[in-house]
């Protein structure tokens, strides 16, 4: 699969892939169209968007894959799936890896948290898995993957930097082909460089916290293999809509909504609304007095 040589080429040449959080296949389409290499299908904002829920892994291994399955197929880009916990013990996570796999992913990520998880940019106490749970996890992750351009990525939300390394290295033994640290336990970018240097992998970064005010493009390119913004878009609309809609209610008019809205014939092409009218009118008889009604 192309996608995933993709990112494995990167990887081999040292080139941070540049990425940002989608919660859904028209987010994925816009960070797609805004030149970013990659995509993640980001845990956090599929749940806000999905469930309008938090980050608590309410929403089940299969309501996961139906949103990542939608943004595979909305962007050419590669895609890289927040798989959580893996949603169970070693022979949940080869299902797990298999279905997003299947669902056509360039990675996946897999943390070692306990089951359910918390968030860990918001919950004050994080629990870890014993390392030999979360080292079989990743074996299984391994063996489960049918095509071995498929990047496993082994996210520790482990405390402490001497846990983190701990972790790092024995899950790459394991088979890991990347590993994510979380921003609370990398305190400064020296940190980051000590994990990496340990873990002897590219890493992965979620840009969150300090990470977003302290580090420079120059210092992400230097530490990761793979540089996400995981809420930037998900915050944004939050944002906008929020502060649109509070206007429209309190107006009951749209001449002067405090932010713009995107043009509708800028939105009907970012769809692909033309290709679609092509086919309708090579296939469909009645395509032309359709497409005149919508276009008026």
């Amino acid at each position: 699969m192309q996608q995933r040589k993709l990112i494995r080429e990167r990887l081999a040449a040292r080139r941070t892939v540049w990425a940002a959080g989608a919660y859904d296949a028209l987010s994925a389409k816009l960070i797609e169209t805004s030149g970013f290499e990659a995509v993640l299908t980001s845990g956090f904002g599929i749940s806000a968007s999905f469930l309008g829920k938090p980050d608590v892994e309410l929403y089940t291994m299969t309501e996961n894959l139906a949103v990542v399955r939608q943004v595979v197929s909305a962007v050419e880009i590669p895609v890289i799936a927040d798989c959580d916990t893996g949603y169970g013990n070693a022979v949940n996570v080869m299902r797990t890896v298999r279905e997003f796999e299947t669902a056509g992913v360039a990675a996946v990520i897999l943390e070692d948290q306990v089951v359910p998880k918390r968030c860990p940019a918001i919950a004050n106490r994080i629990e870890v898995i014993p390392v030999a749970e979360g080292v079989a996890k990743i074996r299984a992750a391994v063996e489960a993957r049918r095509d071995p351009d498929l990047v496993i990525i082994a996210r520790t939300d482990a405390g402490s930097e001497a846990e983190a390394i701990e972790r790092a290295r024995a899950y790459v033994a394991a088979g890991a082909d990347m590993v994510q640290p979380i921003s609370k336990t990398m305190k400064d970018a020296a940190m980051l460089r000590r994990f990496k240097a340990a873990a002897g992998v590219p890493l992965s970064l979620q840009v969150l916290g300090w990470l977003e005010k302290d580090l420079s493009p120059d210092d992400l390119r230097e530490i990761a293999g793979i540089a996400t913004f995981p809420l930037v878009g998900l915050m944004t609309v939050a944002s906008a809509l929020q502060t649109n809609l509070k206007a429209l209610m309190e107006a009951k008019s749209t001449h002067a909504l405090p932010l713009p809205c995107m043009d509708h014939k800028a939105f009907a092409e970012l769809l692909d609304f033309s290709a679609i009218a092509d086919i309708q009118m090579r296939l469909l008889p009645e395509a032309p007095a359709v497409l005149e009604r919508l276009a008026s």
